[in-house]
């Protein structure tokens, strides 16, 4: 009799115990509010309706823009899509995390904003485009099996490719293939809206981090999309754009029918500068995708929260690495959920309508190229370890990067390359895994395309038999080749 008392004892209090442990964690996610997390790829600073692009109109962007904060000086922290990516994830210089330039792994010792949110009770989900796993080559579903897949890095689901993608895709949900109809940013959006009706529905906040393959390479837009300009490549390239800003005012309305719009910031931004197939793809900036000059790093950047942020227009220097601190501060997370170095500083002043003031000038380092943004200056080189080419220019009177006022602000441009100088050893400091327990980098990296993998090669049927990838079939080793 004693013992079934027992029995009966447990069964009653399993779900008792279950119950107070989700309305724990519950009540602890409910301190913060949903997050959505959206980049573009390769869209550049001109690329919006709101800064005077000739052909394109993005009305959902511009709305967006005009009920939030506006940063008409937001930076990728690198000019090509995988080191931004990474300094999303981690707040900190893509090359202190292993990610120096496009198609290299994210280390996993690295504390992640994913990792950080799912701690505090929140569900996090990527859709889109990865290039964080090492993997190059035209975006190819994420294998289940992948050791640097999403899940790795704290997304509890993620439906993903490896690299870029466009229309009708073939995509990896968690490791299983799934194939899809339709404009890829309409597709990710969608797929986002039915993860956020989900975590309405069980009470907790989320992450959501939609990572487009728009505008990239290799530019199909439909003929509804397509621009009328004399360049068809072109029309198509901005075509995608038209699309991609239909998908962001299907994410805003999704928003509203949820009745969650008030409780979710959404933070817009690309990866990097914008392509050179489009002359006003950068605005009046120099150069494009590939350089540290402003047309390769200085991107459309956007807030939005209704209800807890002002609108507001502004020309404070902000960066993708401030994503992950402004995020930590805002939730008041553990101060061990970020590296302790780390690059980018937290933003939340703006959302109490005042501006932060930066502790520390921008460092920018990209393969030989460095730049380093200390309010309206900017330092730059093409060649950082020549003492004699570096630049400085004042990017609020000059932002085409024409007029070096190196010889008429020597005082600052010294102070400002002693500064880039220190920066530059921090950051390969933390390179060689001086940030990390053990002092230094375990294993390799990884920086392969995927036709070369031996991980692919029972897909590699599949795949040749799909126009995205029917051209790679030539470029596979004789020792993968399929018999």
């Amino acid at each position: 009799m004693r013992s079934i008392k027992t029995y009966m004892s447990i069964t009653t209090l399993v779900p008792v115990c279950l119950l107070l442990l989700c309305t724990s964690a519950r009540l602890q996610a409910e301190k913060g509010p949903n997050i959505i997390l959206v980049m573009a790829d390769d869209q550049g600073w001109g690329q919006v309706g709101y800064n005077g692009h000739p052909h394109l109109k993005t009305p959902h962007l511009d709305a967006m823009a005009a009920s939030g904060i506006r940063f008409d000086r937001f930076y990728a922290a690198g000019p090509v899509c995988s080191p931004t990516r990474a300094s999303v994830l981690t707040g900190r210089s893509p090359v202190r995390t292993g990610v120096p330039t496009h198609g290299c792994n994210l280390r996993l010792p690295e504390k992640t904003l994913p990792q950080a949110l799912k701690d505090a009770g929140y569900a996090t989900a990527l859709f889109g485009k990865w290039h964080l796993n090492g993997v190059r080559g035209a975006g190819v579903p994420v294998l289940g099996e992948d050791p640097h897949h999403p899940g790795q890095y704290g997304f509890g689901e993620w439906l993903a490719v490896t690299n870029y993608f466009d229309n009708n895709p073939l995509m990896s949900r968690n490791g299983k293939f799934e194939n899809f109809k339709g404009d890829s940013s309409d597709i990710v959006v969608s797929e986002a809206l039915t993860f956020m009706a989900r975590q309405r529905e069980a009470g907790f906040p989320f992450l959501a981090v939609i990572w487009y393959g728009s505008p990239h390479f290799p530019w199909e837009a439909s003929e509804e999309d397509h621009l009328d300009v004399p360049d068809e490549r072109l029309g198509h390239h901005l075509g995608e754009i038209v699309a991609l800003d239909r998908s962001i005012g299907a994410l805003r309305k999704g928003l509203r029918d949820l009745g969650i719009e008030k409780d979710t910031l959404i933070w817009y931004c690309s990866d990097n500068g914008g392509l050179d197939i489009d002359p006003n793809a950068c605005g009046h900036l120099r150069e494009h995708k590939g350089s540290v000059f402003e047309g390769g790093i200085r991107v459309p950047g956007i807030i939005e929260w209704p209800g807890r942020i002002e609108p507001m227009i502004t020309d404070f220097a902000a960066s993708t690495m401030d994503i992950m601190p402004t995020i930590v501060d805002l939730l008041d997370l553990p101060e061990g959920s970020q590296m302790a170095v780390r690059d980018g500083e937290s933003l939340l002043a703006f959302f109490h309508g005042r501006t932060p003031i930066r502790e520390r000038p921008i460092p920018f380092v990209f393969l030989k190229q460095a730049a380093l943004i200390d309010g309206d200056y900017k330092l730059v080189s093409e060649n950082a370890g020549k003492e004699d080419q570096w630049k400085l220019y004042d990017i609020k009177d000059d932002p085409g990067e024409t007029n070096d006022v190196s010889t008429d602000l020597p005082e600052r441009f010294e102070r400002m390359k002693s500064q880039m100088h220190a920066a530059i050893r921090s950051i390969e400091a933390s390179a060689n895994g001086k940030d990390y327990r053990e002092g230094t980098v375990l294993g390799p990296g990884r920086r392969k395309f995927w036709y070369e993998m031996e991980e692919y090669q029972p897909h590699f049927d599949t795949f040749f038999k799909r126009p995205e990838y029917e051209r790679n079939e030539r470029k596979v080793p004789e020792a993968l080749r399929v018999k």
